[in-house]
């Protein structure tokens, strides 16, 4: 059964549910891989204010190092308590939000959950940068879902 969101969005729930629901047929690798994807869908947010950050680069090439077997866990997890350094350093909502995100996403090598949590603060960057246009919003969610099967595919063929 899918779970509810963790912190407060406008969302399309539907397919949320369909994106939680099949999360499940991915292996780890690919839903770090995933996350990575819609993370990076909303680093432009981020840059207006922290353009070409460091920590925010080491976050997603650690991860991609663990993908490879070339990083631990416990590696990833610092580089993304380092990520969330950086949303703590934001003025703008918005860019705190992608940095959330990109601090999730990378954090997938911990806990699974943590995918679901950087597509919710993706939406949530959003919510933030349209006004919680919920046209915005299912944009979004549809992309993340096109994604999601684009690796669901790759997955499976391997």
């Amino acid at each position: 059964m899918a779970g509810k969101p963790k912190i407060k969005i406008v969302d399309d729930t539907e397919l949320r549910q369909e994106i939680e629901k099949n999360t499940d047929l991915l292996g780890q690798i690919d839903l770090a891989k995933w996350a990575i994807s819609v993370a990076k869908h909303v680093v432009p947010y981020l840059e207006k204010e922290f353009p070409d950050n460091e920590n925010i680069a080491n976050g997603f090439k650690v991860n991609e190092l663990w993908q490879k077997g070339e990083a631990t866990v416990h590696q990833v997890r610092q580089a993304g308590f380092k990520v969330h350094e950086v949303a703590r350093e934001c003025k703008s909502k918005t860019a705190k939000s992608a940095a959330r995100s990109i601090g999730q996403a990378v954090g997938v090598v911990h806990m699974r959950g943590h995918a679901m949590m950087a597509t919710d603060y993706a939406v949530k960057t959003i919510n933030l940068a349209f006004n919680k246009d919920m046209t915005k919003v299912t944009e979004e969610r549809k992309w993340q879902l096109h994604e999601l099967n684009r690796y669901i595919k790759d997955d499976k063929s391997n």
